[in-house]
């Protein structure tokens, strides 16, 4: 995986506990690098994301890992978006 090549989001809502989950299971796959944002405030975000969140997003390839995930799971999908490029 180049941690370099690859830019992460994770949608997140305000008081949301199993966001911070999500969080503690990107700590525990040591993602190197990624942004939270908040999806309140912002009608897009919250049409894409309100139900669903927390998301973990690839901007580069677009693609998506949604709730639930584990670190094993975070990490193949992490592998994955290497050996796709």
């Amino acid at each position: 995986m180049n941690p370099a090549a690859t830019a992460l989001r994770l949608y997140v809502s305000d008081e949301c506990e199993l966001c911070d989950r999500a969080i503690a299971v990107l700590a525990q796959a040591r993602v190197p690098d990624f942004e939270c944002i908040g999806i309140e405030g912002n009608a897009a975000l919250q049409q894409r994301y309100g139900v669903r969140v927390p998301v973990l997003h690839d901007v580069s390839s677009d693609r998506e890992l949604g709730w639930p995930f584990d670190a094993d799971g975070v990490v193949r999908f992490l592998d994955a978006l290497s050996n796709a490029t």
